[in-house]
């Protein structure tokens, strides 16, 4: 296939993906190769590439990153569309959830392909990400994390208050 025909392909791909996610309240960023679908609670960062290389792990850090400075903090990073995984992307990945931790907000990868998961696996990273096997059990994690933070504060305020 000719460089002009993929360019011309993605451009319509670009295209009807905007229309349609005009109406969902989702973004695409072709310059980050990511999607971005806000919800109420969280944000649905999907990258559109089968590779994570460590420049893509590196841009979408950055994309996730800034998620926590608006008002809807937590990630459900999306890797239904990623079948190769570079060791360095996976070792970004692992420190952008400790990040997102840190500043009390969820991070949850979901929908790994079979390679994926089983590279996961071999990194050691498997057990230490906080992975679902789909996108709603990833919600569900959202919102048991977020209800479980508003627990935690309650308790701090109220151990403020009889202290």
């Amino acid at each position: 296939m000719s460089c002009e025909l993929r360019a011309g392909k993605e451009i319509l791909f670009a295209r009807s993906w905007l229309l349609k996610a005009r109406s969902q309240n989702q973004h695409y960023y072709p310059d980050m190769e990511v999607k971005i679908d806000t919800k109420e609670k969280f944000a649905v960062v999907t990258p559109i590439r089968p590779e994570l290389s460590d420049n893509i792990a590196a841009k979408l850090a950055e994309t996730c990153t800034a998620q926590l400075q608006k008002e809807v903090k937590n990630v459900v990073l999306n890797l239904s569309e990623v079948a190769i995984v570079q060791e360095s992307a996976a070792d970004i990945l692992s420190d952008l959830q400790q990040k997102f931790y840190d500043n009390n907000a969820s991070f949850v990868i979901c929908c790994l392909q079979p390679a994926v998961e089983t590279a996961f696996e071999k990194m050691e990273l498997l057990e230490l990400l906080n992975i679902t096997p789909t996108e709603s059990e990833a919600w569900d994690i959202v919102q048991m994390e977020e209800i479980e933070r508003e627990l935690l504060d309650g308790d701090d305020m109220e151990f403020e208050n009889n202290g």
